[in-house]
């Protein structure tokens, strides 16, 4: 993952492939604030574009999109989602 990339990663494009930490609790907002800190001065003057914000409502994929590599991805190849 890229954080200076605004909207996208890699050859996906548009808000929906924005990247960003989505917090819960004023525990977790300050842990990551101070990581974002920590992290945007690996970057001198070029600005993370990746949000910072708290999380909302949090909805699965459509059916078809689940187990994605599974199913072949991109290349109609199925791998194993494990890391």
């Amino acid at each position: 993952v890229d954080p200076l990339t605004v909207n996208g990663q890699g050859n996906d494009r548009g808000r929906q492939y924005r990247t960003g930490v989505y917090y819960h609790s004023k525990e977790q907002e300050e842990l990551a604030r101070v990581r974002f800190i920590s992290e945007q001065q690996k970057y001198d003057k070029r600005k993370i574009a990746s949000e910072c914000k708290q999380a909302s409502p949090f909805w699965p994929a459509e059916k078809y999109h689940q187990q994605y590599l599974e199913k072949g991805g991109r290349f109609n190849s199925p791998q194993s989602a494990e890391k």
